[in-house]
């Protein structure tokens, strides 16, 4: 599969060139645009365990995925999903794969395995609505932050601590700790939170940016007017 990142880092859109029959899995309402060429088919994301509306509950995104298949000729498409913000590739193999923000998935290759039953994401261990994906298989995956990518290669045993907003994607040969920040008054008063504590050998991907900081800035700005109109 062919592709291009276009308009990188602030405002970045993917756009993929599929040969006849070739395909690309897509988060839903992430397409930008396609040609007629391309033929669209929604599915679950996963069967089984969770059924769509639970996932839909706790993962806040769609349970569904789109597959793009180009028919009798090649097609283009293109995809984008986060308001402002960069996409990067990463490379999925048998002994390399990642752990994921789910709201970081992009797209991806059709041999790539998205795990939303295991622990990380059904027991909600990173918290503040955040879910994690554990991406498995063979292939490109695509992911999407808001803000530019800020990518870590850890050695063995060398750490990185993440604000849990920050954090993008993860190596799962990385080990790793959800924790809050400091002690209770450094969790209260930092406006830090949750982080996770990584420990490689492993890629560690960070956001520069982060939608709860974007949506307290706005609120600064209509909370007067929703009080004034309140009054």
């Amino acid at each position: 599969m062919e592709y291009e990142i276009k308009y990188k880092p602030s405002y970045a859109m993917l756009e993929v060139t599929l040969a006849p029959g070739e395909s690309v899995t897509a988060e839903a309402g992430s397409m930008s645009w396609m040609q007629p060429t391309i033929e669209v088919h929604t599915r679950m994301r996963k069967k089984g365990l969770l059924g769509s509306i639970g996932m839909a509950l706790i993962g806040g995104q769609s349970f569904f995925v789109n597959d793009f298949t180009a028919t009798n000729a090649s097609g283009k498409a293109g995809f984008s999903a986060a308001p402002l913000g960069d996409v990067d590739t990463m490379q999925v193999a048998p002994g390399k794969g990642y752990i994921i923000q789910k709201a970081a998935y992009l797209a991806s290759e059709k041999d790539v395995n998205l795990d939303v039953e295991w622990q990380g994401f059904t027991k909600g261990l990173f918290g503040q609505g955040l879910f994690m994906i554990k991406v498995s298989g063979q292939g490109l995956l695509f992911i999407n932050t808001f803000g530019a990518i800020d990518k870590h290669v850890l050695a063995p045993g060398e750490r990185l601590i993440v604000d849990n907003f920050h954090l993008v994607a993860f190596s799962d040969t990385c080990q790793y700790q959800v924790t809050k920040f400091g002690g209770w008054k450094e969790t209260l008063l930092s406006g830090e939170f949750l982080v996770t504590d990584i420990t490689g050998p492993g890629e560690v991907y960070i956001q520069t940016k982060n939608i709860r900081e974007m949506a307290d800035w706005i609120w600064t700005l209509i909370e007067p007017r929703v009080q004034a109109k309140a009054r």
